[in-house]
């Protein structure tokens, strides 16, 4: 098949616009990642996403333009902020999320007003991440697979197991790079994930406490006071949400 990339660039070449330097992204990218809100927010209110200055002509349809854009700011972003300590497949799944919710859309202003959204999300997390802890491989891992794994029974030598080194070695580096045990990290992460289904889903306590591996929902409700600091329900009285719908599998959901 014949390269036409030379043809597209002779025609380029005769166009007086370029496009805008990949510093002014990298920027933007990095303020992200340091979870600088303010920043975003500027950004975001001067309309810098959808400008038209300096930026690549992806598609000649301009909505779908603007949709390829999100799809490589997106993209970015979600490793710019795993470089800088967000767990990787957290990251990855926020991608997926946002990158999705593009299906739906039928405006330009509406790609940016996702766009907004997206990048305020990351920098939000990335704004509650401690980016100041540099990691090793080890612990990296460990942290990505307590992360898939937070509502299945983990222990130390599950996830020595999935990095390759001995549980020793692990609880030694873990503790050092990330400040807490590995078996202390693990009741943090199934605690966070715990308020966001007290929030978010119509669980009750059990479903929880069984979702979440513990052992009893008593033992459940006792590590979440501990965490948090007040019980499940009052954090659900709290912060929960009171209406919900019922989605195809006929799950309720808010």
């Amino acid at each position: 098949m014949e390269n036409r990339f030379e043809h597209f660039e002779i025609a380029k070449d005769n166009e007086t616009e370029k496009h805008r330097p990949a510093s002014e992204e990298q920027a933007f990218y990095k303020e992200v990642a340091r979870g600088n809100l303010e920043a975003v927010r500027q950004n975001c209110e001067a309309h810098r996403f959808i400008s038209t200055d300096g930026v690549g002509k992806l598609s000649r349809d301009p909505l779908t333009n603007i949709k390829y854009h999100f799809v490589v700011s997106c993209a970015l972003i979600t490793r710019v902020c795993i470089r800088a300590g967000m767990i990787e497949e957290q990251g990855f799944r926020m991608s997926d999320y946002y990158i999705q919710q593009l299906d739906d859309i039928k405006s330009i202003s509406g790609v940016e007003k996702l766009h907004d959204a997206m990048a305020t999300d990351f920098a939000t997390k990335m704004r509650m991440t401690d980016t100041q802890i540099k990691v090793s491989g080890p612990v990296q891992n460990a942290l990505n697979y307590i992360y898939i794994h937070r509502y299945d029974p983990v222990s130390v030598e599950d996830v020595a197991e999935s990095v390759g080194v001995s549980s020793g070695y692990l609880s030694r580096v873990f503790k050092k790079e990330v400040g807490v045990s590995v078996s202390e990290y693990v009741r943090q992460k199934k605690i966070e994930t715990a308020t966001n289904l007290l929030k978010y889903s119509p669980y009750s306590m059990v479903d929880i406490a069984n979702r979440l591996s513990f052992s009893s929902q008593s033992h459940f409700i006792q590590t979440f006071k501990k965490v948090i600091g007040t019980t499940p329900l009052k954090y659900r009285e709290k912060y929960g949400k009171t209406e919900w719908s019922v989605n195809e599998e006929g799950k309720a959901w808010l």
